[in-house]
């Protein structure tokens, strides 16, 4: 089975991180994985997204025109991906930073006060991966714990301190369900 995900946000959210992280996750399950990333000329502020396919077969396109999945981290992602995910696919949105719901009912949607959860957890910069939990507990496209075992495996080790709460915002995101 192939899933194709774009995660897609501000520059400085997390965007491509998070992608990475799932990219890792799938690779390290013996799937076969691609990671594109795309951003603007700005490091933060301007728009950044990746699409992450995961496959059991070869992947024949690198690229997303009716992704599976969405994370939406802000309005203008939710604006911009909102009509292409595939029907029956998921759409996962940060609540925190979008003020309307999705009007799709051909869809799973969800909405994820991402900020707020990373931010009692001690750093708002774990919105994404928030996000990337809720994400993975509605799509279940990997075996459970793969995510997380491809924080510890993969981060440097100069961030290994913030695997735990990473983690942890991992989990407190899948509690949310479409």
């Amino acid at each position: 089975m192939q899933s194709e995900i774009i995660i897609s946000g501000f520059g400085g959210q997390g965007t491509l991180y998070a992608g990475q992280v799932y990219a890792y996750a799938a690779m390290d399950e013996g799937l076969h994985v691609t990671w594109i990333p795309s951003y603007g000329p700005e490091m933060r502020g301007g728009t950044a997204n990746c699409t992450v396919v995961i496959s059991d077969d070869e992947i024949g396109s690198p690229t997303a025109l009716h992704p599976r999945a969405v994370i939406a981290l802000n309005l203008p992602s939710l604006d911009k991906y909102e009509p292409l995910v595939a029907p029956g696919g998921y759409l996962i949105v940060n609540e925190s930073m979008v003020n309307r719901e999705p009007t799709r009912t051909d869809i799973h949607w969800v909405m994820v006060p991402a900020n707020t959860i990373a931010r009692e957890l001690g750093n708002e910069r774990a919105a994404n991966m928030v996000l990337l939990g809720a994400l993975e507990g509605n799509m279940k496209a990997l075996p459970e714990g793969a995510v997380e075992r491809a924080l510890e495996a993969h981060t440097a080790k100069r961030l290994q301190k913030f695997v735990p709460m990473n983690i942890e915002a991992l989990r407190r995101g899948a509690e949310f369900k479409a």
